[in-house]
C-alpha cells in the first residue's frame, strides 16, 4: 500500500554523483587508509580568534538564548549593508534590501521556494554548483542549461556567454524568469569583470528576467584581481539579488551564516517565507558575524593569502608529478583538466582510481553537470606538506599509463 505513495520532488532529483566517490573514501578510511582529501570545499583553518571570542562573550548573556529574528538582527543587517558600502560603494537599505540567512546555500533554497511557481524556468550555466540547479527542481520549477565558456586563464568568454544566454532564453518555453550567475565560479573558478554585469543587467531589463548572483568566493582573489558586485551597475537592484557567505572568507563554514541582498520584491518574498520556516540563527552567531564584518579585512586577507600559497604549491608539485594545471584568479579551487594519459577514463572513473590507487580524493567534474566532464575539482583545503605528498602519490599512479 505505502509503496504506491510517490515522492515526486525526490524523484526529480538526480542521483548524487559524488556519493560513489564518497563511499569509497569512507570505506578506505575505515580500513585505516590515509586519504588526502581535496574533494569538498570545507575550510580546514579555524575561525579567527576575535570572532570566536565575540561568540563566547555573547553566549554568556542570558538574553541571547531565546528565539532570534528570522531576517537577522538589525545590527547584522546594518553591518551587511556597510560591508557593501565599503567594498563596492553600494548603498543598501537594511530593512528592505538585506536579509541574513543560515548560509548562502540555505538562503538560495529558501529564495527559490519563495519565488518559483510550478513550471517556472531558470537558466543555469553548465557546469554548476549542484544546488544552483536542484533548488529550482525542489521548488517545482524547471532548469534550462547553457554552456559556460572560458579561456585558459579562467576568464569568461563574455560574447559567447551572451550569445548562448540569448539563444537559451528564446528557445525556452515558457520564457525563463530567472538567470543564475556565480562568479568567481564554483566549480570552474571562472571570473568576470564589471562589464559582464552591465551587459547582464541590460539584457534582463530587455528580456524581463530576474538575476540571482552568488559571490560566495568574492574575497578569495589573487594577483590583483577584484571580484565585482552586480550592484556596482546602476539599476541592478531593479532586477537582481546577490548572495554571500562568511563560510570561506572568515573560515566560518560550520556557523552557517550568510546574506542575500538587493531587489526589494525578492527580498520581501524571502523574508516572508523565512518567517514561516525558522526563527533565525542563534543570536550569538549573529553578534559574532556582525563583529566579523565590522572588524576590517585583515583576517580575510590572511586567509586569502593562505589559499594563494596552497595554490602555488599544488600547481608546482603536481606539475612535477606530470599533471599540468593552470592557476585561477580567484576561489579556493583548482579546476583541473584530467591528465591526457588518463583522459579516456572520464572524470568519475579517474576520481575513483585516484582515490583507490593514490589515496587522493577529488570531485569528479561530471558531478557538476555534463559540462564538467573531462575535469576534476581540487579544493585547496590540505596543508602544503599534504599537497606535496599527494603529488608524490599521483606521480606513482600516472606512471602506470606509461
Amino acid at each position: 500500500m505505502f509503496e504506491e505513495i510517490r515522492f515526486h520532488t525526490i524523484e526529480r532529483l538526480p542521483n548524487y554523483v559524488f556519493a560513489e566517490v564518497n563511499a569509497i573514501k569512507m570505506a578506505a578510511r575505515r580500513d585505516g587508509a590515509d586519504i588526502i582529501d581535496f574533494s569538498m570545499g570545507n575550510p580546514e583553518g579555524r575561525t579567527p580568534k576575535h570572532i570566536v571570542d565575540k561568540l563566547c562573550e555573547s553566549a554568556q548573556k542570558d538574553k541571547t538564548h531565546g528565539y532570534s529574528v528570522s531576517a537577522g538582527i538589525y545590527k547584522l543587517r546594518l553591518a551587511i549593508c556597510e560591508w557593501y558600502r565599503q567594498k563596492y560603494g553600494v548603498s543598501l537599505d537594511p530593512e528592505t534590501e538585506a536579509v541574513a540567512v543560515m548560509g548562502s546555500k540555505e538562503g538560495f533554497v529558501h529564495l527559490t521556494q519563495a519565488i518559483i511557481n510550478p513550471g517556472d524556468v531558470a537558466v543555469v550555466p553548465d557546469p554548476a554548483y549542484p544546488i544552483h540547479t536542484q533548488a529550482f527542481i525542489i521548488a517545482g520549477g524547471n532548469v534550462a542549461k547553457m554552456p559556460l565558456s572560458f579561456n585558459d586563464k579562467f576568464e569568461l568568454d563574455e560574447n559567447k556567454f551572451f550569445d548562448d544566454l540569448t539563444r537559451t532564453i528564446h528557445a525556452s518555453s515558457p520564457k525563463p524568469k530567472y538567470v543564475v550567475v556565480n562568479f568567481p565560479h564554483n566549480p570552474t573558478t571562472v571570473t568576470v569583470q564589471k562589464s559582464f554585469y552591465e551587459r547582464l543587467v541590460a539584457l534582463s531589463k530587455q528580456e524581463r528576467f530576474y538575476i540571482i548572483s552568488d559571490i560566495a568566493y568574492a574575497d578569495l582573489c589573487f594577483d590583483g584581481y577584484k571580484t565585482p558586485s552586480i550592484f556596482e551597475v546602476e539599476g541592478a537592484k531593479d532586477v537582481a539579488v546577490e548572495t554571500y557567505t562568511l563560510s570561506k572568507s572568515y573560515n566560518m563554514a560550520g556557523w552557517r551564516v550568510g546574506f542575500v541582498c538587493g531587489n526589494k520584491r525578492l527580498i520581501a518574498a524571502l523574508k516572508k517565507i523565512k518567517s514561516w520556516f525558522d526563527y533565525g540563527m542563534f543570536t550569538p552567531i549573529q553578534v559574532a558575524a556582525t563583529f566579523a564584518l565590522e572588524s576590517g579585512s585583515e583576517c580575510v586577507e590572511e586567509i586569502s593569502a593562505g589559499y594563494k600559497r596552497r595554490q602555488e604549491v599544488l600547481i608546482e608539485s603536481f606539475a612535477q608529478a606530470g599533471w599540468q594545471l593552470n592557476a585561477p584568479q580567484a576561489s579556493m579551487f583548482i579546476w583541473a583538466k584530467i591528465p591526457p594519459v588518463a583522459a579516456h577514463l572520464g572524470s568519475l572513473e579517474f576520481s575513483k582510481q585516484l582515490l583507490i590507487k593514490a589515496g587522493v580524493a577529488v570531485s569528479p567534474g561530471v558531478g557538476f553537470g555534463e559540462g564538467g566532464e573531462g575535469y576534476v575539482r581540487i579544493a585547496l583545503i590540505e596543508n602544503e606538506n599534504r599537497i606535496r605528498q599527494a603529488a608524490r602519490n599521483i606521480k606513482k599512479y600516472l606512471r602506470e599509463f606509461k
